[in-house]
C-alpha cells in the first residue's frame, strides 16, 4: 500500500566472515523519520551490536562505529534533510562506520532498543544536548527555558500532537501515523503498536476472514484481501468462525450477540460512534410470529436462525430441521437443509419447536423479518461490536462488569486490542503485547489509561491474547504472543475515502 521513507537501501547484508559468530550481528535495515522535535535513524539488527559514539571537535560529525561489521551492499543514492547533510558509510578493520554530518546548532542522542535489537540516533536542536546516554535541555540565561522553533511537517497536521519518552512515531503516508510506545511499568517492559487515521481521509470498515461467516484469516490476510492501509483484528469468535458480536456490514447484519455490549458504528454520512448496543429480531411466516436465536451462526436445539448472503452461497444445516426462504415478503421455497441462501433474500432455519410453530407454513405465505437494535443504530451502515467499553468522553471508563464478560479477559495482564475515536476525531487501531518477555501485558484498566495517553476520546477493547494483531501497510507490527499470527474470525480496517 505504501512504503516507509527510507535513509538507505532497506536491506544491508554484511560479511561475518573472520568474526566470531558470537560478536556477529546482522544488520537487517537502516530506516529514516523526520518529525517535528528530531529527525531520526534507526539501525535494526539481528542482535544488538557493540558500538562506540564520537563527535568532532567542530560537533558537526558525527560517527557511530559498530564492532564486528562490514558491508556488502549500500545505496550509493545520496540523503540530506533539514537536519543532516550527509550520511557516510565506511569500512574498516571489521567496522561498520557511519558518519553523519550534522547542520549548525545541532545535538544528538543515541539510544538502544532491545527485542527487536535497534539503535537509534536523534539528531535534535542544539538546547537539547547529549550528556551520558539521556537527553538534557539547558537553561539559557535568566533560567527560562525556551522551547526551539520546530520545522512544519505538513503531512502530520492532522494528527495528535504527542511527544512523550518512549514514543516514536513515523509518518508512513499523509494522515497515517505509525506509532509504537515501549516502558517499563511493575511487571516489566510493555510494547504497544498504534496506528492513527486522519478522518478527512481515511474511513473504517469491519470485514469478515475470506469475505464471510465462518470464515478463519488471519489479520494480514483480511489487510491483504481488502487492500488496507492498515487492520486491526476485530470481534470474539467461535472456533468455526462464527461471530460473538455484533455486526453489521453494508445495511446487513452478519453477527450478533444477545448481551448489551460496546459497538463502533458509521452511520451513512461516515462517522462514527460508540456505545453499547443489543440485538432484538422476530419473524412473521404465515400468521406465527417468533424470537430470532441468531443470525449467520451455527443453528441451535429448538433455535430460530436467520441466514443471508454473508454466510454464503448455502446454510449448511443437516436435515433434522426446517427451512424457509424468503425474498421480498413471501415464502419462495421450502427445504429440510442445507438450502440455498438468495443474494436478494433469506433462508429461516427452524428446529424443533420452532419447526413445529411454522409446521403450517406453505409457499406463497407472507413472511416479516424485523429486526431491531434502537434508533441510532439501525440506522448505521457499518457495526462491529466487541467490548467492553475502555475511555468514555476522555475518562477511563471500563465496563466488563456491566457487560458481562467472563474472568479470563476481565480480569490479569494479557496482550490486548482496541479501536479508539481521538479527541481529534481522527481514528486509532492498537495492540499490546503480552505473555512474553518483551512485553507484559496490560489489564483493561492499564490498557483503558495507556489509550487516555494517547489521546483518545473514545476507546472499546477488541479481542485479545493470541488474536491481537496490528497490521500497517501490509505488515504486521507487533508480536503475537503465539508465536505467529492467528486465524481470526473478523478485522476492523483503514481504508481511503
Amino acid at each position: 500500500m505504501f512504503k516507509a521513507r527510507k535513509l538507505t537501501a532497506l536491506l544491508i547484508t554484511l560479511s561475518l566472515l573472520g568474526i566470531p559468530a558470537a560478536e556477529a550481528a546482522d544488520l537487517n535495515s537502516v530506516r529514516y523519520h523526520s518529525g517535528s522535535e528530531h529527525d531520526r535513524i534507526v539501525f535494526d539488527w539481528s542482535e544488538m551490536p557493540r558500538y562506540d559514539v564520537k563527535i568532532s571537535a567542530d560537533k558537526k560529525l558525527l560517527t557511530i562505529d559498530f564492532f564486528a561489521a562490514d558491508r556488502r551492499m549500500v545505496s550509493k543514492e545520496a540523503f540530506s534533510s533539514s537536519r543532516i547533510e550527509s550520511v557516510q558509510y565506511t569500512e574498516k578493520n571489521g567496522h561498520l562506520l557511519v558518519t553523519l554530518r550534522l547542520k549548525s546548532g545541532l545535538g544528538y542522542k543515541v539510544d538502544k532498543l532491545a527485542n527487536p535489537a535497534r539503535v537509534f540516533v536523534d539528531i535534535l536542536p542544539e538546547t537539547m544536548v547529549h550528556d551520558g546516554g539521556s537527553t538534557v535541555q539547558k537553561k539559557p540565561a535568566g533560567g527560562v527555558v525556551r522551547k526551539p522553533s520546530k520545522p512544519a511537517v505538513t503531512d502530520a497536521r492532522n494528527m495528535m500532537p504527542l511527544d512523550f519518552d518512549g514514543l516514536y512515531t513515523e509518518m508512513m503516508a499523509p494522515g497515517i501515523a505509525k506509532r509504537q510506545y515501549v516502558y517499563w511499568d511493575d511487571a516489566g517492559k510493555i510494547s504497544a503498536y498504534f496506528v492513527e487515521a486522519d478522518k478527512n481521509l481515511y474511513t473504517i470498515k469491519p470485514v469478515l476472514a475470506k469475505g464471510r461467516v465462518p470464515g478463519l484469516q488471519t489479520t494480514s490476510g483480511m489487510s491483504d484481501m481488502t487492500d488496507a492501509v492498515a487492520a486491526v483484528n476485530a470481534t470474539y469468535f467461535a472456533g468455526n468462525g462464527d461471530a460473538i458480536g455484533m455486526i453489521k456490514i453494508d445495511g446487513d447484519m452478519a453477527g450478533t450477540t444477545y448481551f448489551r455490549r460496546t459497538a463502533i458504528g458509521m452511520n451513512a454520512n461516515g462517522q462514527p460512534f460508540m456505545g453499547p448496543v443489543s440485538y432484538s429480531g422476530h419473524v412473521t411466516l404465515g400468521d406465527v410470529t417468533l424470537p430470532v436465536s441468531g443470525v449467520d451462526c451455527e443453528r441451535g436445539a429448538n433455535n430460530l436462525t436467520i441466514y443471508n448472503h454473508w454466510y454464503g452461497s448455502r446454510t449448511r444445516t443437516n436435515e433434522y430441521g426446517m427451512e424457509y426462504t424468503v425474498v421480498n415478503g413471501e415464502v419462495t421455497a421450502i427445504n429440510t437443509g442445507n438450502s440455498v441462501i438468495p443474494k436478494d433474500g433469506m433462508v429461516i432455519s427452524v428446529h424443533g419447536t420452532s419447526a413445529d410453530a411454522f409446521a403450517g407454513v406453505q409457499v406463497g405465505d407472507r413472511a416479516e423479518i424485523d429486526q431491531d437494535l434502537g434508533a441510532r443504530w439501525n440506522q448505521a451502515v457499518d457495526i462491529m461490536g466487541a467490548g467492553p467499553r475502555l475511555v468514555q468522553n476522555g475518562q477511563v471508563a471500563v465496563t466488563a462488569g456491566e457487560e458481562q464478560f467472563p474472568g479470563d479477559i476481565r480480569y490479569g495482564r494479557a496482550p490486548r486490542s482496541a479501536v479508539a475515536i481521538l479527541k481529534n476525531g481522527n481514528y486509532l487501531f492498537g495492540v499490546v503485547d503480552g505473555r512474553q518477555s518483551s512485553s507484559r501485558g496490560l489489564t483493561l484498566t492499564d490498557w483503558a489509561k495507556l489509550l487516555v495517553k494517547m489521546g483518545a476520546r473514545d476507546a472499546m477493547n477488541l479481542d485479545g491474547g493470541g488474536s491481537s494483531a496490528l497490521v500497517i501497510g501490509g505488515q504486521l507490527q507487533n508480536s503475537p504472543s503465539d508465536g505467529s499470527e492467528r486465524y481470526v474470525g473478523s478485522a476492523l480496517i483503514i481504508t481511503k475515502k
